[in-house]
């Protein structure tokens, strides 16, 4: 079963797929597109990682999330019985956010002009960690106040289907299928649109084991 799955993960890795497809307007994927720089980006995660640990955040509501999370820049995003905000400080640390590394900042620019969004400077960087039957409730991310300023998500580990629906909770989402090094951006008409990952199914990943890490990068302030 292992080796079946160390396939799997391997043919997912070297499949042929369009390396640029629109999939709404605002809306691109770049497949692989983070794959180049792959080492560095792992290395500089560990570093973040050992500086501020990943935690599982809650909702408003007292709900502990099934993703866990931390952030690197100039703002982080938190969330708690306090509701959802982006802060300068680390709550657990009383310190502020690690700096985002050079790496993080240069995919985020070299994506979203890629994309069709020149100029793009993100202050802020959620980082993701999902393991087996994590996911991501359909949502908005509107707590930015720079919403001119489009959202570069990279993906690093296991795979995931991603959910990208419409301007409505109720519209029906299109599943778009991520693996290792994709970054899908989305902006303009596209910034409000919902989105959420379905539960990540088992398997095991060579540099992030039985994890996925996503990188979503944004103009908070």
């Amino acid at each position: 079963m292992g080796d079946q799955l160390t396939l799997s993960l391997a043919t997912e890795r070297t499949e042929r797929r369009e390396p640029v497809s629109s999939l709404a307007p605002g809306t691109v994927l770049l497949a692989g597109f983070a794959l180049e720089i792959e080492e560095k980006l792992l290395a500089e995660l560990k570093q973040v990682e050992a500086e501020a640990p990943f935690r599982h955040m809650v909702t408003p509501g007292g709900l502990r999330m099934s993703v866990a999370m931390t952030n690197c820049g100039a703002l982080g995003w938190v969330s708690d019985q306090r509701g959802y905000r982006y802060d300068e400080f680390d709550p657990e640390r009383s310190q502020r956010w690690p700096v985002m590394p050079d790496s993080f900042r240069e995919l985020a620019i070299r994506a979203a002009d890629a994309a069709g969004f020149p100029g793009f400077e993100p202050d802020a960087c959620l980082i993701n960690r999902y393991e087996l039957g994590a996911r991501l409730t359909l949502h908005q991310d509107k707590n930015e106040r720079a919403l001119d300023a489009p959202v570069v998500s990279a993906s690093l580990g296991l795979p995931a289907v991603f959910l990208f629906g419409g301007d409505a909770r109720s519209d029906r989402p299109v599943r778009v299928r991520l693996v290792h090094g994709d970054v899908i951006v989305w902006g303009g008409p596209a910034r409000l649109r919902y989105h959420g990952v379905l539960p990540i199914k088992a398997g095991r990943h060579a540099a992030l084991g039985e994890h996925r890490v996503n990188l979503t990068f944004r103009k908070a302030g």
